[in-house]
């Protein structure tokens, strides 16, 4: 009960930034979704760092890994929300934007768990 309650903690605390960021972030005028984008790049170098830090020298302990990595990293990055701007920009024939945002987002999103787990090396 108490690594459900520590994941649920985490990921309210990490989609509730999630909100923030997009609000503050996502443009009405162009449509791009730059606070997902963010969140999605930064909540990936975070799990690297995260899951480093946990598989060196057991730096985070099991309950430490739960809320930091699957409750607040999980919360705060959303493949959900990234679908559906791709099911938008594809609706909308916006084939670049579709194009750039998925390729960018994969790209970036796995060298920044790379680059994540490479800091705590």
């Amino acid at each position: 009960m108490k690594q459900i309650l520590l994941v649920f903690l985490g990921g309210g605390f990490g989609s509730v930034l999630r909100y923030i960021i997009g609000k503050y972030l996502n443009s009405a005028e162009n449509g791009m979704p730059y606070g997902t984008f963010a969140a999605n790049i930064i909540g990936s170098l975070l799990i690297g760092v995260i899951l480093g830090l946990a598989a060196k020298n057991d730096t985070l302990s099991q309950n430490q890994t739960l809320l930091l990595a699957t409750g607040f990293c999980g919360g705060f990055t959303t493949f959900s929300t990234f679908a559906y701007e791709n099911h938008v920009f594809l609706k909308s024939g916006d084939f670049t934007s579709f194009a750039v945002y998925t390729i960018a987002s994969f790209v970036i999103g796995f060298l920044a768990v790379f680059a994540g787990m490479y800091l705590v090396k």
